[in-house]
């Protein structure tokens, strides 16, 4: 039975045949009722599921103003073990200068532009998660008083959730914490290895703070080169092999001579 047909005005009746059309209407209201694909209902399932977790999170509770106690110094004593972990893990900031000087702004490269606004994102992004960890500990020591912000950073780290504070400075992220920290580790070597190696051969897409930049440049550099204009330009994809083992391809793969080779890029809901 088509869906349109169970959704119907119903005919003119008693007020008991109204309360039984309603009663014969379906409890679960299906996606394709609202003009969506049926697969619209794994994304609703999994929101609902992130949020019941998230709320199970936040009914567990983390109290750090209330340092009194063993659970208050539990707690406090796993968050400053959380904070220098997270500091421990994370590098120093970009030297801007020398990635200025190495790759210096070019009409003819545009890549230098896109690494050296990447960096900045990212050198603003370690300021402000470096400088939260150090006033957490600052507070836990009596130095300094524990702002209603902090307090609230503090919890989300217990609670193994990336702080809103740094969200408002972060890439688009739905990772928990310590997976977020991991990822962007990862991302601050990769950049660290262009500033010091030079441009890798195969880029990695998803690893750019503003991916758009990135494609942006690509195509800035095909229309400086070939003078045209780039609104007029698309892009042409060619899939290759799934990389096993990025080292090994960056020393085997020659950088071609328009575009870039990228990595990063996952399907959901199918496979390739």
């Amino acid at each position: 039975m088509c869906i349109r047909d169970r959704y119907t005005v119903p005919d003119l009746g008693q007020y008991e045949d109204y309360i039984h059309f309603i009663n014969k209407m379906p409890n679960k209201q299906e996606a394709e009722l609202f003009g969506f694909h049926p697969n619209a209902e794994i994304t609703r399932d999994l929101k609902e599921t992130d949020q019941l977790c998230s709320s199970l999170l936040l009914v567990s509770g983390s109290n750090i103003s209330k340092g009194s106690g063993s659970d208050g110094e539990t707690q406090e004593s796993k968050l400053v073990s959380i904070c220098k972990e997270i500091s421990s893990k994370l590098p120093k900031r970009f030297d801007t200068e020398i990635a200025q000087v190495k790759y210096p702004v070019s009409y003819s490269n545009s890549m230098n532009t896109v690494l050296l606004q990447e960096i900045e994102r990212y050198n603003a992004l370690i300021k402000v998660i470096s400088t939260s960890l150090t006033q957490i500990e600052d507070a836990l020591k009596g130095k300094i008083v524990m702002s209603e912000q902090i307090e609230k950073v503090c919890a989300s780290i217990l609670l193994g959730l990336v702080p809103d504070m740094w969200k408002k400075k972060s890439y688009p992220s739905l990772k928990p914490l310590a997976s977020y920290i991991s990822d962007l580790v990862e991302r601050l070597h990769y950049f660290q290895s262009w500033i010091d190696k030079g441009p890798p051969k195969i880029q990695w897409l998803s690893g750019f703070f503003f991916t758009q930049s990135f494609l942006t440049g690509i195509l800035q550099n095909f229309a400086r080169k070939y003078t045209i204009a780039i609104d007029h330009l698309t892009f042409d994809f060619e899939f290759l092999q799934e990389p096993t083992n990025i080292q090994e391809l960056q020393q085997s793969f020659e950088k071609p001579k328009e575009g870039s080779y990228i990595y990063g890029l996952y399907l959901e809901g199918c496979r390739w």
